[in-house]
């Protein structure tokens, strides 16, 4: 089963979701990450990201499943855009489905922090006075 995915295209949340759905379940959490207008000081025009896809996907799913394993989790899933954003745009999605709040908590910012710091997914910054910088790892949202 595929938990982590990229996309080049806007994705709708809700189905996601329900695939976390489980009788086992008694907690939901979840993590979205936005293109916001600003980094360090400087206003952002928009952003690119770009990754070596068959490594991120693989790397994904284990930090998926690390996740899984260490948090007792019922489920997770987790889903990147790459390609152009604009401001305000759905740039990350991670959900947990759990047996208590606690748990999904944990993994849902286990798995967002993990994401960002080892899957080789880089981000091209461009800035309103015209100037532009790539980051990696993604970095604090």
């Amino acid at each position: 089963m595929t938990r982590f995915a990229l996309s080049e295209h806007p994705f709708e949340i809700a189905p996601l979701r329900a695939q976390l759905l489980s009788d086992r379940a008694g907690a939901f959490a979840s993590f979205e990450g936005w293109v916001r207008d600003h980094h360090a000081g400087r206003a952002v025009a928009g952003l690119r990201y770009e990754s070596y896809a068959a490594l991120a996907l693989a790397e994904g799913e284990r930090v998926l499943e690390e996740a899984i394993e260490r948090f007792a989790i019922v489920d997770a899933r987790c889903v990147h855009r790459v390609g152009d954003l604009a401001i305000g745009e759905l740039a990350v999605w991670v959900g947990v489905s759990a047996a208590h709040r606690e748990a999904a908590f944990a993994a849902c910012r286990y798995i967002i922090d993990e994401t960002k710091s080892r899957v080789p997914i880089w981000k091209h910054e461009r800035y309103a006075d015209g100037d532009a910088d790539w980051l990696h790892p993604t970095g604090p949202a």
